[in-house]
């Protein structure tokens, strides 16, 4: 399935809380800013990095000015989770280019992850039961987290890495360095919940109604 820009917009706005039908202006803005960025950053198809071979958000090049571009169900949650990075304060451009890097390891979970039945993925009661202790609280029986970690930063150090693991690998990588920090950002419940609301929007037609 593939959807119109204004289809994952207000699927990504309900998600976030907004209760407007339509989603907000200033969302629209960070959208923007994010398929803007992906668009302007080089790249070459053929290049052997793929933050470099691979667009973030979209499947080919533009198709030219007047064309509306529609965007897969990867494409939109790839998107939702771009904007989950600017909420935690990452810059915009390495968003992009984490979810450029990402793309084929993250599209394959994604395709994973919406294959596994909600009902028991979000079972409350296996999830408890499941559960060990001293564990980590997750809201689903699969969770599956894309993790962002950075050291203390000097002038020789890296820069901030990325990657996508499960819970008890992302707690090993979390604490191998003392006074790492580091970003979670679980994937599953929000790629089925944004799954749900894609197949409950509507396209609109460009241009004024």
């Amino acid at each position: 399935m593939h959807y119109k820009r204004n289809q994952v917009e207000e699927a990504i706005s309900h998600l976030f809380g907004e209760q407007a039908a339509k989603s907000s202006s200033g969302l629209r803005t960070r959208i923007k800013r994010l398929l803007d960025t992906d668009r302007s950053l080089p790249r070459n198809i053929r290049s052997n990095r793929p933050e470099h071979a691979n667009y973030a958000f979209y499947s080919s090049d533009s198709p030219g000015k007047g064309a509306e571009v529609s965007f897969s169900s990867y494409e939109a949650f790839a998107i939702m989770i771009g904007l989950q990075m600017l909420n935690h304060n990452w810059p915009q451009k390495f968003a992009v280019e984490t979810l450029r890097r990402l793309r084929r390891e993250l599209e394959k979970q994604h395709k994973k992850i919406l294959r596994l039945d909600p009902a028991e993925l979000f079972d409350e009661e296996r999830i408890r039961l499941d559960a060990q202790p001293g564990s980590l609280a997750v809201n689903t029986a699969f969770p599956i987290f894309l993790l962002i970690w950075s050291d203390q930063r000097s002038a020789n150090d890296p820069a901030p890495s990325a990657g996508i693991y499960n819970n008890h690998d992302a707690f090993a990588v979390t604490i191998a360095n003392a006074g790492r920090s580091s970003t979670w950002i679980e994937l599953t419940r929000p790629a089925h919940s944004l799954s749900a609301q894609l197949s409950a929007s509507l396209p609109r037609k460009r241009g004024r109604t």
